[in-house]
């Protein structure tokens, strides 16, 4: 089944709550992943166990791959749309760590 047979079934009203869907969903993906970063920049520095800065590393990369696999399986708006939640959760951690917050 293509992106696009996935789409047409939906009513012209949905589209949009999906997108929504994605946008939200990239959000958070993107802000634990990012959160994660953090907090594996500080396991390093600070001398934490290499078996759990490993399992963080792989634990992130996982979680946003299988992200962005199943928003490219319902097309490209989604897949961007996604992304773009992505972008938006960093900017989020980004500004939490800018202002101090651990």
């Amino acid at each position: 089944m293509t992106a696009a047979l996935l789409f047409d079934g939906l009513p012209d009203v949905m589209l949009p709550i999906v997108l929504a869907a994605h946008l939200g969903v990239g959000a958070g993906v993107g802000a634990l992943f990012f959160r994660g970063l953090w907090w594996n920049a500080r396991l390093i520095v600070e001398g934490g166990r290499v078996s759990t800065s490993v399992a963080l590393i792989v634990g992130r990369f996982l979680m946003i791959g299988a992200l962005l696999a199943l928003a490219a399986m319902e097309g490209a708006a989604p897949l961007l749309v996604a992304a773009l939640g992505v972008f938006v959760g960093r900017f989020f951690v980004l500004r939490a760590i800018g202002n101090g917050e651990r």
